[in-house]
């Protein structure tokens, strides 16, 4: 591909918004290795497809030779970004944040040349910022501006708390701009606001303001926003399997926006799909399961995928037992259901055990379960079914 067909696509595919896009332009066509600013906050442990869209953008100005700055916003995640939310989030300890971030560049490379990336904490200068440098960019900025953001201003009209540490965060995330020199800044749509505070601070130290790039946001299987703390993520972490299943539980009118955002097939095999969508010349579920295997092959490569779609094929047309599944030892005779599910780590808890029997999400020997107080005879070879993906095979020892 020719660099000024993989500009256009860098400008276009995925993009909301850039300011100033005349500036990005001749930036990217003069030659000079600009600095690629993106921030995550480790609000949780896991990086899911939505967030991972952004980190496809930064390959993208990567391979053009460019040097991407990640900021892990481990100081402004004790806040927490309010630019989504419709109230307070819970502050995390420094504890809770060490935990999340601890596997971020296990997952961040497998998007990112991380020997080309360029990594640091927030924490690095804002430990050694004073109240005085704060008061003194804050003084620039009015408590109107913050609070007539859209989210803001719901929770005002709401009579919602706002914490005043949130309305510093967007210029905590400006300082972030200023200090590594940033010449764009790369986030969500939803993030705008925080990333016009950083060009302003920039302008306050004579520092040339960063261009800026939003890019839209992926919903999750629920149409929703794609969010950690709505539960309605596909994370590049899962499985393979569960990664091409979730995929394909999407609703079908959800197919043409993750075949236009995500980054997993060419631009003319997405063309393709997306006539023949239109078209209804083709089962939606075909499509579906392509844009699944592709998006499934990015994160854990072919051999996976096809394993994950073979998996799929099995379980869900066939309804047989998968080629692979897990074994479950043991020596019992008689087992309770719950301490079944709980010690063969097919629930995380016997009361989530117990939930899933509620739920007629359990079964063994293709018989459902609906009693969580029975006591199951253990059968060597008996299988267990939990949701729709879940095998485990009993082995007696």
């Amino acid at each position: 591909m020719l660099k000024e067909e993989k500009i256009n696509n860098l400008l276009s595919r995925g993009v909301e918004e850039i300011i100033e896009r005349d500036s990005l332009i001749k930036k990217l066509k003069s030659g000079k290795k600009l600095r690629i600013k993106h921030g995550i906050d480790p609000t949780g442990p896991k990086i899911h497809l939505g967030r991972a869209l952004q980190f496809w953008k930064l390959k993208e100005f990567q391979d053009l030779g460019h040097q991407v700055v990640l900021i892990i916003g481990d100081f402004t995640a004790l806040i927490g970004d309010a630019s989504d939310k419709s109230s307070q989030r819970r502050p995390l300890s420094e504890k809770e944040i060490e935990e999340n971030m601890k596997d971020y560049q296990k997952q961040i490379g497998k998007i990112l040349d991380l020997k080309k990336t360029e990594i640091h904490r927030n924490s690095e200068w804002h430990n050694k910022t004073s109240l005085k440098e704060i008061i003194k960019i804050a003084q620039h900025f009015t408590a109107q501006q913050m609070i007539h953001r859209r989210n803001f201003q719901e929770r005002w009209e709401r009579k919602n708390p706002i914490s005043i540490a949130e309305l510093l965060y967007p210029i905590l995330q400006g300082i972030d701009s200023l200090k590594i020199k940033a010449d764009v800044e790369i986030g969500g749509s939803d993030q705008l606001f925080n990333l016009k505070v950083g060009r302003e601070i920039q302008e306050m130290f004579a520092q040339e303001p960063q261009d800026i790039m939003t890019l839209e946001l992926l919903p999750g299987l629920d149409g929703e926003k794609m969010s950690t703390s709505k539960g309605n993520t596909i994370n590049i972490l899962d499985p393979a399997k569960e990664m091409f299943g979730k995929l394909m539980s999407m609703k079908d009118e959800m197919i043409e926006v993750y075949l236009k955002l995500y980054p997993s097939l060419s631009e003319e095999e997405k063309e393709e799909l997306l006539n023949l969508l239109k078209n209804k010349s083709v089962n939606p579920r075909d499509i579906k399961e392509k844009l699944a295997f592709s998006i499934t092959k990015l994160y854990w490569g072919e051999k996976e995928a096809q394993k994950a779609k073979e998996d799929f094929e099995i379980i869900f047309r066939k309804k047989e037992i998968p080629n692979e599944i897990s074994i479950f030892l043991t020596n019992k005779i008689k087992y309770p259901i719950l301490d079944l599910l709980f010690d063969a780590k097919l629930a995380k808890s016997k009361s989530e055990a117990k939930r899933l029997i509620l739920q007629k999400g359990v079964e063994i020997d293709n018989q459902l379960k609906k009693d969580w107080k029975e006591i199951v005879e253990i059968k060597d070879g008996m299988v267990i079914k939990v949701g729709k993906r879940n095998f485990v095979k009993i082995k007696i020892k």
